[in-house]
């Protein structure tokens, strides 16, 4: 996820239909047969297809014009022309596809389901010379021309889907748990910011899969766009229940919780009526033991669930959490 792109311009084309065909019958002895000219091809459709293994745009990063081909010309002998192909634009789930100009969503693939859509169907094709003759026009010497395809100009908007999101401070260990818990491989270090883009990983339990999304560290400001803010905040929207983690040896711990609720329910206020559990971080660090107590004594009527990603506690326990939480 290197080249994370959540969100890109596009220009859709579906096919022309061919032309029909003017064509006379060559038959030995007859001067003039009959028409036999044949229906032009069905321009491509313009398709989407959703796929589970895909989780960004980048790979639409360095193409923004799709075109499906135009059908063929109808042949005489009543030959159809052949159908034009369609183009088929591969985007992960959670994609919204707008109209550009206006914004209005044309179709949301909310759920983890892989389909196809077909957005524009590729026109018609014309009518060979064949279907026009009469007793009174025996030698018809015209044919349709084909229906002229669609343009669309769209917008693609990604919104990952996980069943859990992580929302915290920078340094809170959101990487860290999300290693620890999952196949995914984000990068982490001791400095804020290290996750630039969302991270996915998948958590297995009581024969379960369950989706948990990192991503990057919120601050004071972010629902107004400050540093990376609502660029990603808006990965959070459509996870079941948000799980929100506070570093037991930052300073001002104390704090973080209410200020990342203020900048969540800014965003989107719907937000706050997720189920959500409070994670305390860090507890490996000397002090935070009784930093723990204090956040215990403020939210004494949350469940706070302490871990240690480096000595590896409370993992067990906020698993089963985990999984409670993806279940309500």
């Amino acid at each position: 996820m290197r080249g994370f792109i959540d969100e890109t311009r596009i220009e859709v084309f579906s096919g022309n239909g061919g032309p029909g065909a003017v064509s006379f019958r060559r038959e030995k002895y007859v001067d003039k047969g009959g028409p036999d000219g044949g229906d032009g091809g069905k321009g491509g459709d313009v398709v989407f297809r959703v796929k589970r293994n895909l989780k960004t745009f980048s790979h639409l990063n360095s193409k923004h014009t799709f075109k499906a081909k135009n059908g063929e010309q109808g042949m005489g002998k009543k030959r159809h022309g052949a159908n034009g192909s369609d183009v088929i634009i591969e985007v992960p789930p959670g994609t919204i596809i707008r109209d550009y100009s206006s914004k209005e969503i044309i179709e949301d693939f909310s759920d983890l389901e892989e389909k196809d859509f077909v957005f524009l169907v590729g026109g018609r094709g014309g009518q060979g010379n064949w279907h026009f003759r009469s007793a009174r026009r025996q030698l018809p010497r015209f044919a349709q021309p084909g229906e002229e395809g669609e343009y669309k100009e769209l917008l693609l908007e990604l919104n990952l889907i996980a069943d859990l999101g992580f929302v915290g401070f920078p340094n809170a260990g959101k990487s860290s748990l999300l290693k620890m818990l999952t196949n995914a491989d984000p990068e982490i270090a001791a400095y804020a910011f290290t996750t630039k883009i969302p991270n996915l990983g998948v958590m297995k339990i009581h024969d379960k899969d369950i989706v948990l999304a990192d991503i990057p560290g919120i601050i004071e400001g972010a629902h107004i766009g400050t540093g990376l803010g609502i660029r990603f905040l808006k990965h959070i929207a459509r996870t079941a229940a948000l799980v929100f983690m506070v570093d037991l040896s930052n300073p001002d711990f104390l704090t973080h919780y209410d200020k990342l609720l203020f900048e969540v329910g800014e965003f989107q206020s719907e937000l706050l009526k997720k189920p959500r559990l409070l994670i305390a971080t860090k507890l490996d660090v000397e002090g935070t033991e009784d930093n723990l107590n204090l956040l215990k004594e403020k939210y004494s009527d949350l469940d706070i669930v302490p871990i240690s990603v480096f000595a590896r506690t409370g993992l067990d326990i906020l698993k089963d959490k985990f999984f409670e939480l993806s279940h309500k």
